[in-house]
């Protein structure tokens, strides 16, 4: 009798930030991703920061992953296209769990990638530079992405305008903010996204069965 294989366990916890194409906070967040984007599609960049991450014993703390996302109509809708980069310090075996996590195939948190995504344009390992200070978040990958944003002051300057206590499968706390220098230029996308909607959201993701 062949042993059921075990789906192995993995958590990771950190940021992740993004700039996307909407003109205004994204409506995806509070509508769950009903909500059509403001210009009808969404392109946009987003950065991860793993403070702390396993995936069956292997250490994925302190790496950094970026994705490219287009998506054609309603987040929720799925048909999205995405290209994966993977921080050039990752192992092997911590590449190839990044690439499991972030296909959905890890199933837990970001298991629904594998009903949103239609197609991995694309998947690279190289130098993905994060920074974070402040109110300020940027990515660097070469010429490929290049982004940073700025967090929106709410009514006390010490606290940004944020979102709580939300559903959105990122988390449920997320900080608006708005995009300064931000450009992609990659697999034909030619995106520039200054001034337009950005979020900022703690995560604290796991499976293979999500928290």
């Amino acid at each position: 009798m062949s042993e059921t294989k075990t789906a192995p366990e993995w958590a990771i916890k950190g940021e992740l930030f993004l700039n996307c194409s909407c003109e205004v906070f994204c409506p995806c967040v509070v509508s769950l991703g009903q909500h059509p984007p403001t210009e009808g599609h969404c392109h946009a960049w987003m950065a991860i920061a793993i403070d702390e991450g396993s995936f069956d014993g292997e250490d994925l703390s302190n790496l950094n992953v970026g994705i490219l996302a287009d998506i054609p109509g309603r987040m929720g809708e799925g048909n999205w296209k995405v290209a994966l980069y993977v921080d050039e310090r990752a192992s092997d075996a911590a590449f190839d769990a990044i690439c499991a996590i972030f296909s959905g195939k890890a199933g837990g948190t970001t298991g629904l990638f594998t009903m949103l995504v239609s197609e991995i344009i694309g998947v690279e390992r190289l130098p993905v530079a994060i920074q974070r200070e402040g109110k300020t978040r940027a990515i660097q990958i070469g010429r490929k992405i290049q982004g940073e944003i700025e967090m929106i002051d709410g009514a006390s300057p010490d606290q940004p305008v944020t979102i709580t206590n939300s559903q959105y499968w990122m988390g449920p706390d997320i900080i608006a903010a708005k995009g300064k220098k931000s450009r992609v230029r990659d697999y034909g996308r030619v995106w520039d996204f200054g001034g337009k909607s950005a979020e900022i959201c703690p995560i604290d993701w796991s499976g293979p069965t999500a928290r």
